[in-house]
């Protein structure tokens, strides 16, 4: 039986020769040697080019990435290894490698080594800790060296291909072949080590057109595969998949089974001679280097081979090997939605073929394996053989029975592990579904569900099938094709009533199934969970769906499989294609509720509600507020936080108001005093933005208001807060010119503070001046000395003592405070010349003796205001 291995071209680059290719091991970059000089990083999921390095004018025969070190090393015919950081592009080290061509490089897995092979016959082992100091020079070819690799189950240990038709193996602490092998004809081209299982397997490509495999334990050859009619240039076994891949000069590419050696495919994609081959572990990937530029396939599903039981025990198969985790070994833990789960692998043996497919019986007791063209049944727990035959797929039945594709039109049931029936189809099969019936899918041409118990054809559905679902109860069905899926109802009345009269329709009975509903979105996984269908999108989205409404439940970051739900926990579970187990937290309750609410169907869902638990509350009040339901979700909410936005949102700013009383913030308090103040409620707005310190919004509000002993607080309390800015409008806005100079003085400002004197209070001018040469002059005392004081250069000050008379009629004026309304009276009066007004007064300048009893008489007054406040 062939390996199902659907083989798609991915990614194609048009460019000179390339003689080597290397995957990344974390990023899907695929980097390319070619023949040019040039070396190019490509990002195969995007589709483009990120880095080219301008490395030579000669050819470069090899390049690797040496992703620990973000470097990339590379070796050309001009006899030279060139280091780079790929990050950067900057180059870190050059130096002449060998006397002649350089063939391949290979890193050392774990330690700081890297393998250089030419056409000198040589092997080089060189040290990128020490320089890249030569560790090692290994001698013992007799023609040029083309490819030397690390075996990865011993790094401490590599085998080389040369032209003089031998393989030899080495160790890295002796310049010493360990032995060596011998059965090509002609020149040894490529070597690859086997990677998976415990095979101690190698694999070389010759001139002489064959692979052979080679056991390097029993030093001997296991297998010649001649299937290549020109020079064999390139091998690989792939790290996860059963199969052996070699490319010849021709440009045909083969694929064989790495277990039966049988001829799987052959690829050939028109680009000349293929050169090179690399795989990544952990990836179903394959990257092809040729004449004309280099191409990325993919081979088969990345899903994961695994099943999970009803009693959260999941066994998966990683190559031949069988293992097992519970996920209730992690319900004691706290689970973070969408966090890989802690659990503990059990092995529980191997498996006599490759599985590409397992799965639990309905009641978890046993499990099926199917790969190879065979099927072999396990016990789940000891995993103990059960029974086994040949088939390409089995699939279950609720009851335990089981029917398996053997055939392309040949289908058997069994029961108990004995044949009961076969089904002769007269059609052809390709797949097969268990469930409440059995369904056979015919191409893209139809599926036809049969009845377990008697095999009879129940009914005929022409859609291209890519799955079908069946819930629990078996009245709910889902069939999904490449861009839509289907739920229909199954009338079992209808289905017994048929099968009794022995009807045998051509489309079977036409009232088996109902539709209820179609969505236009590709089904990746799927299960049923009650009348709700789960799935994973091919979006990567988590949704669920009843009634023809899609819910999505999570965003995955990855492409994740469903595997099962567990209703004790409420968690539904996937796994990735590297194993990891995952789980998001589903309940029932909360799913029924969300059910009701997008169905509209307020009163269900608030009989529901009292079902949920409180600390789910939240979440459901979100999936309300998304649903348009503001004002259920601020009913259910329970988080202030939350609450708070509710409220905001739908403009209750009392229920706000105590909401934020209760769980103190400043940006609350700022956020609801601006909304209070865009609707006009000031007293609300006034007292929010007092309790968050809002300094400039009680600025604005106060002078609007003209509230004069609010503003004098406001100018003391900002001033103590450091708000210096606003006291001194504040203060400015009270016409209290004394504090606004001694703001500024306490600031560091007295420059700025006498000029503002001169201009708002020329009483003070010499008072701040002296504080101001005082300051100067323990920087610049040539400078302190030129500042002039009017009181000595009056001369200097033209119209000086008309400011003095000024200040002093403006003070009077000053002392009676009005309210804001009295604006439109007042307006001209902010036009008026003060400098004018005093001229023509004819009065001379206040002495310091009415000047004292007058500032003493404001100050009084506005203590005994501020008191009285």
């Amino acid at each position: 039986m062939p390996l199902r291995l659907n083989i798609r071209r991915k990614f194609t680059s048009r460019s000179d020769r390339v003689k080597c290719v290397d995957l990344h091991p974390d990023e899907p970059w695929m980097l390319c040697s070619l023949y040019n000089g040039n070396v190019h990083i490509w990002n195969y999921q995007t589709q483009t080019l990120l880095k080219t390095f301008e490395v030579t004018e000669l050819p470069i025969r090899s390049s690797k990435f040496i992703a620990r070190k973000q470097w990339i090393v590379t070796g050309s015919d001009d006899l030279n290894i060139r280091i780079f950081n790929y990050n950067t592009m900057e180059k870190i080290k050059t130096f002449e490698a060998h006397s002649d061509y350089l063939r391949c490089v290979a890193v050392h897995p774990q330690l700081p080594y890297i393998l250089t092979c030419s056409d000198d016959m040589t092997i080089k082992m060189w040290d990128w800790d020490r320089n890249w100091d030569c560790k090692m020079t290994f001698e013992g070819h007799s023609h040029y060296v083309m490819q030397v690799v690390f075996n990865p189950k011993d790094p401490n240990t590599f085998a080389s291909a040369s032209l003089d038709r031998t393989i030899k193996v080495w160790g890295i602490s002796s310049a010493q072949a360990h032995f060596t092998l011998e059965g090509h004809d002609k020149g040894v081209n490529c070597i690859d080590y086997f990677t998976g299982g415990d095979k101690p397997y190698l694999i070389s490509g010759a001139d002489d057109k064959s692979v052979k495999v080679w056991d390097y334990q029993a030093r001997t050859c296991v297998q010649t595969l001649s299937d290549h009619s020109h020079n064999v240039s390139c091998v690989a076994f792939h790290p996860d998949l059963p199969i052996i891949i070699s490319g010849a000069e021709d440009g045909a590419v083969r694929i064989f089974h790495a277990n039966t050696y049988n001829l799987e495919n052959t690829l050939n994609y028109s680009m000349e001679r293929i050169w090179a081959i690399a795989c990544r572990k952990g990836s179903n990937r394959v990257a092809l280097g040729y004449d004309e530029g280099s191409t990325m396939i993919k081979m088969g599903k990345e899903q994961p081979v695994a099943s999970m039981d009803p009693s959260g025990k999941i066994i998966w198969a990683r190559h031949t090997e069988i293992q097992m985790v519970n996920v209730k070994s992690a319900a004691g833990e706290a689970v973070t939605d969408g966090e890989r789960l802690p659990l503990a692998v059990k092995e529980l043996g191997n498996c006599e073929v490759y599985p590409q497919a397992l799965k639990h019986d309905p009641k978890g007791r046993v499990a099926v394996v199917c790969g190879d063209g065979e099927y072999i049944i396990y016990t789940a727990l000891a995993w103990r053989n059960k029974s086994f035959g040949t088939a390409m797929e089995v699939v279950w039945s609720p009851s335990g029975d089981y029917a398996t594709r053997d055939a392309p039109a040949r289908i058997k049931l069994f029961r108990d592990f004995k044949e009961r029936q076969t089904l002769s189809l007269g059609y052809t099969a390709d797949a097969i579904f268990g469930g409440a019936m059995l369904g056979v899918r015919s191409g893209q041409d139809f599926v036809f569900f049969y009845d377990w118990e008697t095999g009879s054809p129940v009914r005929r559905i022409d859609v291209a099938t890519k799955h079908v679902f069946w819930n629990e109860s078996g009245a709910l069905c889902c069939v999904s094709s490449d861009s839509a899926f289907f739920v229909l109802k199954c009338d079992k009345d209808a289905i017994t009533k048929y099968l009794e009269q022995g009807l045998n329709e051509e489309d079977g009975c036409e009232a088996a199934f109902e539709p209820v509903y179609e969505v236009s979105e590709r089904v990746s996984t799927g299960r049923w969970l009650g009348d709700c269908f789960v799935y994973v999108n091919s979006n990567d989205r988590l949704n669920y769906c009843v009634g023809g409404e899609v819910q999505t439940l999570h965003h995955l970051d990855r492409r994740m499989y469903l595997l099962g739900y567990m209703a004790r926990e409420n968690r539904l579970y996937l796994i990735d294609k590297e194993f990891h187990v995952v789980s998001y937290e589903l309940l029932l309750s909360i799913l029924e509720y969300k059910t009701c609410i997008v169905r509209r169907d307020l009163a269900g869902a608030a009989a529901l509600l009292p079902s949920i638990p409180a600390e789910h509350l939240n979440k459901v009040a979100r999936f309300l507020e998304a649903q348009g339901f503001r004002e259920e979700a601020l009913s259910i909410a329970t988080d202030p936080d939350y609450k708070f936005e509710l409220a905001v949102q739908l403009q209750k700013l009392e229920l706000a108001y105590n909401i934020v009383k209760d769980a103190e913030s400043d940006h609350k308090w700022r956020q609801l005093g601006d909304l209070a103040m865009a609707g006009g409620q000031l007293p609300l707005a006034t007292d929010c933005l007092q309790r968050a310190k809002d300094f400039a919004a009680l600025l604005l509000i106060y002078s609007s208001q003209g509230n004069v002993e609010s503003m004098r607080q406001l100018a003391k309390e900002s001033a103590d807060a450091g708000r210096t800015n606003v006291a001194f409008v504040a203060n400015m806005l009270l016409c209290n010119t004394a504090e606004c100079l001694q703001l500024l003085c306490d600031t560091g400002r007295v420059a700025e503070a006498a000029f503002f004197a001169r201009t708002y209070a020329p009483g003070q001018v010499s008072r701040i001046v002296n504080l101001w040469r005082a300051e100067l002059a323990k920087i610049n005392p040539k400078a302190a000395e030129s500042l002039a004081d009017p009181g000595q250069y009056a001369n200097l000050f033209p119209s000086f003592d008309l400011g003095l008379v000024a200040e002093w009629d403006a003070a009077k004026v000053y002392q009676a405070h009005r309210p804001a309304t009295d604006y439109p009276k007042m307006a001209g009066a902010l036009q008026t010349d003060l400098i004018e007004a005093a001229r023509s007064s004819g009065r001379q300048p206040p002495s310091p003796a009415e000047v004292a009893p007058a500032a003493e008489e404001a100050s009084r007054r506005e203590a005994d205001e501020e008191a009285a406040a």
